[in-house]
Order: C-alpha cells, then sequence, then structure tokens
C-alpha cells in the first residue's frame, strides 16, 4: 500500500496519509515520502495550495508509529528533535504555499504537531485532538510545547499537556485551534473550496504575506509591527496606481457576484 496519496484538484495538492489499518501513524518511510513530497509541491508553479489529510473517517494521524519506534533503540529522539532526520513539520513551515489541515479525525501527539504545522485548520465535527507525550514519557520536538500555549494560551495548553485528555472539534473551535467546523461528509468539499478561493491569489504574495505572519509571529509585538511597517513600504511603495486600480475593480467585482 502506498503510504502516501497524492491528489491533484487544479491547482490544489491534497495529500492523503494513507495508513488507515494504523490511524495513519507516521512511519518513518511516511515521515520520509510526507517531507519531500512537500518540499517538492512548494517548488512546482502548478500547485498553489496544499492540503493535509488521513485516509478514513477516524484518524488524521495517531502519531508517529510507535510499535516500530519500539524496535529501534534510541530512535525517537532522532526522529522528533533531531535535524538530522526527514522533518515534515519543518518542510510544512518553509513551504512557500498555503498549507491547509483537513482533520477529518483523531489528531494525536505527533499528528496534532503535524496539524498545527499547518497555516490554516478546519476540523470535522467528530475531530478530536490530544497531547499524550505524558502517557509515553516523551517530550515533544515538533513544537507543540511551545506552539500550543501561544495558540489556545498557557492554561488551556497544559490541561492537555498534563492529562492527555482529548479536546472535542467544538471545544477546539472555541478556544481557537481550528479555523471552524464542519459535518464531516462536508469536509473535503468546504476546503477545496477554500482552497480554490485561494489558489486565486498571486502565488508570490501569498508566499511573502505567509513569510510575513510566521517571521512576525515569532517576534515581540513591536518588533513584529515594525516587521510589518518595514515591508509594507517596500511592497506597497513598488505597486502601479494603475495596477492597483485594477485590482481594486477586480475585487469589486467578485464582491458584487457573491
Amino acid at each position: 500500500m502506498t503510504e502516501l496519496l497524492i491528489e491533484r484538484h487544479g491547482p490544489v495538492a491534497v495529500l492523503v496519509l494513507n495508513r488507515p489499518q494504523a490511524m495513519n501513524a507516521l512511519s518513518q518511510s511516511l515521515i520520509r515520502s510526507l517531507t519531500a513530497a512537500v518540499a517538492a509541491l512548494g517548488r512546482d508553479e502548478t500547485a498553489r495550495v496544499l492540503v493535509l489529510t488521513g485516509a478514513g473517517e477516524h484518524a488524521f494521524s495517531a502519531g508517529l508509529d510507535l510499535k516500530e519506534l519500539g524496535a529501534s533503540s534510541g530512535l525517537l529522539g532522532m526522529v522528533e528533535g533531531g535535524g538530522e532526520r526527514p522533518n515534515p513539520i519543518r518542510a510544512i513551515e518553509q513551504c512557500p504555499k498555503p498549507v491547509i489541515a483537513a482533520v477529518n479525525g483523531v489528531a494525536i501527539t505527533g499528528g496534532f504537531e503535524l496539524a498545527l504545522a499547518c497555516d490554516i485548520l478546519i476540523a470535522a465535527e467528530t475531530a478530536r485532538f490530544a497531547d499524550t507525550h505524558q502517557r509515553v514519557g516523551v517530550i515533544p520536538g515538533w513544537g507543540l510545547s511551545q506552539k500550543l500555549a501561544r495558540i489556545i494560551g498557557p492554561s488551556r495548553a497544559k490541561e492537555m499537556a498534563f492529562s492527555g485528555r482529548f479536546v472535542t472539534a467544538p471545544e477546539a473551535s472555541a478556544w481557537g485551534l481550528v479555523s471552524r467546523t464542519v459535518p464531516p461528509g462536508d469536509l473535503m468539499a468546504e476546503v477545496l473550496a477554500l482552497a480554490g478561493e485561494i489558489a486565486e491569489v498571486d502565488a508570490g504574495f501569498l508566499a511573502d504575506y505567509k513569510r510575513l505572519m510566521n517571521e512576525g509571529y515569532d517576534l515581540p509585538f513591536g518588533e513584529a509591527m515594525a516587521l510589518e511597517a518595514e515591508w509594507s513600504r517596500r511592497h506597497n511603495s513598488a505597486l502601479a496606481p494603475n495596477d492597483l486600480a485594477a485590482r481594486r475593480e477586480g475585487v469589486q467585482s467578485k464582491g458584487r457576484s457573491r
């Protein structure tokens, strides 16, 4: 069985973690395939938006394949924390294209970290999220201990980190962890519609905007505001008035058609 499926919907590339019999757990071969695929699609000019999801209805990803890792001495730290190994989290974060997570089921530990690496999270109403690092006694190496508190606040992040309890999709939406929830049967249609809308935007602009938001997020607020001002001056000063007028008309025309 091919562990990673890649489907194309025009300018949208859908990557499907295809190990449903193992809750789409991340084997070493799947990690390598996913990392390479994201990097390649990031360079592919025909792919404007990436979508990441899991096969089946029950799991986005259950995280690292603990059965495989248990048979490999010392492998766990090398997979999550080591720079020597393929790192799908870094590949997604560094991808110049927007990446949408279509969370179709449980996203647990490493699978949770994989979802958090994406730019936008849309979840099925049946999806659930959990950090179970404490159950296996492993410190996160893909960013969960730092990202989660910045997204949902330290109290909620520590509740998840210390207890391992599952958070439902409605809770995740209320906490700002996901953009929105949709009925399971509508998930891919909703995500593909959003991806298609994003794909209409100039690819270079999207790459710059994603980079600006990501770099600013890592800075103190004042420095982030200064970064935006610098980028704004540099970019906007190069815009020709005629081009701006044409784009404004395009926006207005699109708004009237809705």
